[in-house]
């Protein structure tokens, strides 16, 4: 199977596949190498990691864009990329999704959000009307070049709406043709597992570390019906801890030697950005 074709099959399994987010080619590899069966390509932890800012719109097409291709190089997992609000109306919507399943995606994540959009677990969001949305939608289908390239919906309109026109919205988007939904930061346990009985469609649900929504486990999560399990920046978060521990080790004591619980190993980092196999190339064409 190529990979949109295994990202369909994962959906469908509905078993709690976890989905780590990758804000880099590096942190890609590092989820590949741990042996997780697809990624997420995050538009918060781009624009975290790239530019510094929180997750307020500052991205644009071409940073995902560029990030999902050069993703898409180092890793051969399916990828669900994060296109945000369609970076304008349904006309930029389906220049985004062009632009993106050329760069390499597999499942293109849009949202209901008011341009700016934030990110779904801070206060202050709006969404547009669901016609909107719909429309949208159904020019992400429409702009499909393959059939297998999957459209994930998310709407974040229980936050200002409720949970119940959030269910509705869903509904709705699931009719226009999304092959995936996701109903952003439920604020309940009752809300979680409700939501696959009320929606027939394969469901995304969003963990966020320290967000609105009760953590749940993926086993919990797959009970429920779930297909999929994202932890957008739980590697981003981990990755400003451990710079946060060796950087202060380093500013107190003036130094830092090759301790794997500190710092990666010389050897380690070689490996997973594929040294061996660069060598053999080079003694192969040399």
């Amino acid at each position: 199977m190529n990979t949109k074709q295994q990202l369909r099959a994962l959906v469908d399994a509905r078993r709690g596949v976890i989905v780590p987010g990758a804000f880099n080619a590096l942190s890609a590899r590092v989820v590949a190498d741990l042996g997780f069966e697809a990624l997420y390509v995050t538009g918060a932890g781009v624009t975290n990691m790239w530019f510094g800012l929180p997750d307020q719109a500052f991205m644009g097409l071409t940073d995902i864009a560029d990030h999902t291709a050069r993703i898409r190089d180092a890793v051969e997992l399916p990828l669900i990329v994060d296109a945000d609000t369609g970076f304008g109306n349904a006309l930029n919507t389906y220049h985004a999704v062009r632009t993106l399943e050329r760069a390499g995606a597999d499942c293109i994540q849009l949202e209901d959000q008011v341009s700016p959009k934030r990110c779904g677990h801070f206060s202050g969001k709006d969404v547009v009307s669901t016609e909107e949305m719909l429309g949208k939608i159904k020019a992400a289908v429409d702009a499909r070049r393959d059939e297998g390239t999957l459209v994930l919906a998310r709407t974040d309109a229980c936050a200002s709406h409720g949970f119940e026109a959030a269910v509705e919205r869903a509904q709705r988007y699931s009719e226009a043709g999304a092959d995936i939904l996701f109903v952003e930061a439920v604020t309940s346990a009752d809300e979680i597992r409700a939501l696959p009985q009320r929606l027939a469609r394969p469901q995304l649900m969003n963990m966020v570390i320290g967000g609105k929504t009760p953590i749940f486990s993926a086993e919990e999560l797959a009970g429920l019906g779930y297909g999929l399990v994202l932890y957008a920046n739980a590697a981003l978060q981990g990755a400003v801890a451990g710079m946060q521990k060796a950087l202060t080790v380093l500013r107190d004591t003036r130094r830092i030697d090759e301790d794997p619980a500190l710092v990666a190993p010389f050897a380690e980092r070689q490996r997973l950005v594929g040294k061996p196999q660069w060598d053999a190339l080079e003694r192969r064409y040399g």
